[in-house]
């Protein structure tokens, strides 16, 4: 039986993430790039993934928090001898002085762990187990000065540890018996060098935790959200910058692969790759957060990717290389026995159109946090980045694409897409009046597209029978995606024809304050779990239309379906309310900030009122 999906913490260094179970156990690890084959994938098969285990005699409870304002996590053993205090964090080097353009802390390959007994005594064990290559390489542990390495082809791993680690069959064995005071540690590195590479002792190892404690508690001074819900915005922030890859820019969907979003189904698809919808979101959750070097890092991202200009943009990126093909690993069980689990995605060949509109929404968001004054590698592509994206938008206005969701049952004339084209043309204006050698009259042919799509998704997309805009043109199918056109200004939130769509997907895809996608064939198996961004959406729109108290309440609902550290993954069933799919999943976690952001400036600006005053207010205004 596997783990919920929601005892999972993240770790990492910009570079990579391990998820660590309540227990203590590192059960997802991938070294290393966030895309590397996993070395521990205990979290997708309990009998052949391998894990960094630890374990106590006479365990009681378990609890456990990050430290506050950083990535930094620390889990509490009671036993019935004694506590203990387990540190765990991926070292993380900042540069000195912080570069203008690049990663701003360089990445060691390193998980270090810190076993404090904080009273009485406590003993145990770590058992490290890796299997290299998703299972596939078999590995032979070494026993070598004080450390044991583990070798697999060109894949090793370095275990140092105090007391020394010794080799029981296919793993390193690190007994410990502590006293009040007393510290054990354990320090996992991934590399080939045997000689002064690794962390021969305890003073180095609280060194390293010293300074990326520094490092983090530096990176979150930086936030400027000073609202009521500073604590999940910022944890969700802290989340956000986990699944960045600082050395390239980009940034990953999620942490993990394969694991489900329907039990039974066969949504289990790999997530760590930068899909440029997300990507650009997370950008802007980061701009108003305050966090402008991370949005501009996204930025060399694409320059360095995009030699096009904007012309050849895709939908998806490999965080510095290709993207492999989709391939099922059938040689694991899958979570909880659901499979096939896969890597590599297939989606990459999609047609996503409403990606212009992403893009251009988060070069705004950007440069008008700059005050228009971008880095000049920047500065001296808008021209040409302006003109080929609207070009490719306008190209495709007509066409039908897969959506939002890479629905694999054929193209569709989406709702979604139709209006993230019109904000991709309202925003390039926005643009274009604001820099040099822009057109007027190019800007001008911009806003008649717009107005004319605007004025065509407004009358096709919208369903007199159904009293609401359908996902698709001529559909009679819901989709909670036209909640997210809202956000982005593509429907005015105080329509009434909004507002009743609003209704209507409540009514049909909502089960109290969660939200399904939508509710008809996709070309999966399975039924799928409420999508958790979705519910941050619908509060976004409640605030936008002044319904700020019933916002507020189901904002507070929806914080506290996150899991005991603050972290959510893709979906959540409502039946149970257990989180479903890849984890931790960067668009919950934004959806989450914009939703605390939205709620907030609503707030300021209608107070806090029910429906009914919410509705006498804007009535007045």
């Amino acid at each position: 039986m596997s783990k919920p999906i929601s005892d999972y913490a993240i770790v990492g260094d910009t570079h990579s993430c391990a998820l660590i179970a309540r227990d203590g156990s590192v059960d997802w690890l991938c070294w290393p790039r966030h895309d590397s084959p996993a070395l521990f994938l205990r979290l997708l098969d309990d009998d052949a993934g391998g894990s960094c285990a630890v374990s106590f005699a006479g365990l009681g409870d378990t609890s456990r928090r990050y430290r506050p304002g950083t990535n930094i996590l620390e889990t509490t053993f009671e036993t019935a001898t004694g506590r203990a205090r387990l540190t765990d964090a991926m070292s993380v080097n900042p540069p000195s002085p912080e570069p203008d353009e690049g990663p701003d802390g360089e990445g060691e390959s390193r998980l270090i762990r810190l076993l404090t007994c904080e009273e009485g005594t406590v003993e145990g064990h770590f058992t490290v187990r890796p299997t290299f290559d998703y299972a596939r390489r078999p590995c032979t542990p070494i026993e070598a000065a004080g450390s044991v390495l583990f070798e697999a082809g060109d894949w090793r791993l370095r275990v140092n540890a105090t007391p020394c680690p010794v080799v029981e069959g296919d793993m390193a064995v690190v007994s410990f018996r502590l006293a009040a005071g007393e510290t054990a540690y354990l320090v996992l590195t991934h590399g080939e060098d045997m000689e002064g590479a690794g962390i021969d002792d305890l003073a180095g190892a609280q060194k390293r935790i010293a300074a990326t404690e520094g490092y983090w508690n530096r990176w979150s001074a930086r936030c400027t959200y000073k609202g009521p819900y500073r604590e999940a915005v910022l944890r969700s922030a802290l989340c956000l910058k986990l699944l960045t890859y600082s050395p390239s820019g980009g940034i990953v969907a999620a942490a993990t692969a394969g694991l489900p979003e329907a039990v039974p189904g066969n949504r289990n698809f790999d997530y760590r790759f930068t899909w440029m919808r997300d990507a650009a979101f997370t950008v802007t959750a980061f701009v108003m957060l305050g966090y402008v070097r991370e949005a501009s890092e996204f930025l060399r991202f694409l320059r360095e990717r995009d030699t096009t200009y904007g012309r050849d943009t895709r939908l998806m990126y490999g965080v510095c290389d290709t993207i492999p093909p989709e391939e099922a690993l059938t040689h694991l069980s899958g979570w909880n026995g659901v499979g096939p689990v896969l890597v590599g995605n297939a989606a990459e060949g999609q047609d996503q159109h409403d990606i212009y509109g992403e893009l251009l929404r988060a070069l705004c968001v950007f440069l008008e946090a700059v005050d228009y004054d971008p880095p000049e590698k920047v500065n001296d592509r808008l021209p040409r980045v302006l003109d080929n994206l609207t070009a490719r938008a306008i190209q495709h206005r007509h066409d039908a694409d897969h959506g939002i969701w890479e629905l694999r049952t054929g193209p569709r004339q989406q709702v979604h897409t139709k209006a993230m084209i019109w904000v991709a043309l309202t925003d390039a204006a926005r643009i274009g009046r604001k820099i040099r050698g822009v057109p007027e009259d190019k800007i001008a042919a911009w806003e008649q597209a717009a107005a004319e799509i605007r004025a065509e998704y407004l009358e096709k997309g919208w369903n007199e029978e159904r009293g609401a805009f359908t996902g698709a043109y001529g559909s009679h199918h819901l989709d909670a995606a036209v909640l997210r056109v809202a956000l982005f200004g593509a429907i005015d939130p105080s329509d009434p024809r909004l507002r009743s769509t609003l209704a209507a997907i409540e009514d049909e895809l909502g089960v109290g304050d969660l939200i399904y996608r939508y509710r008809m064939e996709d070309g999966f198996e399975g039924d799928e779990g409420a999508f958790t961004a979705c519910a941050f959406w619908r509060v976004g729109c409640l605030a936008l239309d002044g319904r700020t108290a019933e916002a507020k309440a189901a904002f507070e609902r929806l914080i506290a379906r996150g899991n005991d550290v603050g972290l959510f993954a893709e979906e959540i069933a409502p039946a149970t309310g257990e989180q479903r799919g890849n984890t931790p999943q960067g668009f919950s976690h934004m959806a989450l900030i914009n939703a605390a952001l939205r709620l907030d400036a609503s707030i300021a600006r209608f107070g806090l009122v029910g429906d009914e005053a919410g509705t006498e207010r804007r009535a007045a205004e």
